[in-house]
């Protein structure tokens, strides 16, 4: 079997870049109601287009680059692991609103992805933990969660968004994209 990527070595990573045909799922949606209060677990939230999500407390500006945060769900055994703890970390503690599985969050920054029917975010950068990391997970909280802090990202199209929903990555062709 031919390798189907020709071309010179910048080509091949371009289009390695650009193929990721796996689907995620979303795994946990947290809202923060007030500053430094526990994050709300809900099965379901509404999200306000270039805005936040409906209930928490943030209040970014439009056109901002950190309107919602993610996480990969797979990095919170990960960091519960560079902490010694018997069992993945729980999401609320670490101050991301969406917890996503199945995609190599790194790899969608810079693009847009859709999350259920009608959500769709741009994925703007990385999510670098803060020094409240030691006072939620302990000592080594920090640099824990350092490479695992997720992303940010600015909500292109609000709609309803559910634990459960797929989440895939929007190509050009898509409508999602327009």
């Amino acid at each position: 079997m031919a390798f189907p990527f020709f071309g010179d070595d910048k080509s091949k990573i371009a289009q390695l870049l650009a193929t990721l045909p796996q689907t995620g799922r979303v795994e946990w949606i947290g809202l923060r109601p007030a500053r430094r209060e526990p994050l709300l677990s809900v099965t379901e939230a509404m999200v306000e287009t270039d805005r936040s999500l409906v209930g928490d407390h943030a209040r970014p500006k439009p056109g901002g680059k950190r309107q919602i945060t993610l996480i990969q769900y797979e990095h919170l055994a990960a960091v519960a692991g560079y902490l010694g703890l018997p069992q993945a970390v729980d999401p609320g503690r670490l101050r991301r609103n969406l917890v996503v599985s199945g995609l190599n969050l790194l790899a969608l920054k810079n693009r847009r992805i859709q999350l259920g029917e009608e959500v769709v975010l741009e994925i703007t950068g990385e999510c670098h933990p803060c020094s409240r990391m030691e006072e939620e997970l302990g000592p080594g909280g920090y640099n824990a969660m350092r490479g695992h802090g997720g992303l940010t990202a600015r909500i292109v199209q609000g709609g309803t968004l559910r634990v459960g929903d797929a989440v895939r990555v929007v190509g050009a062709g898509d409508k999602a994209a327009e």
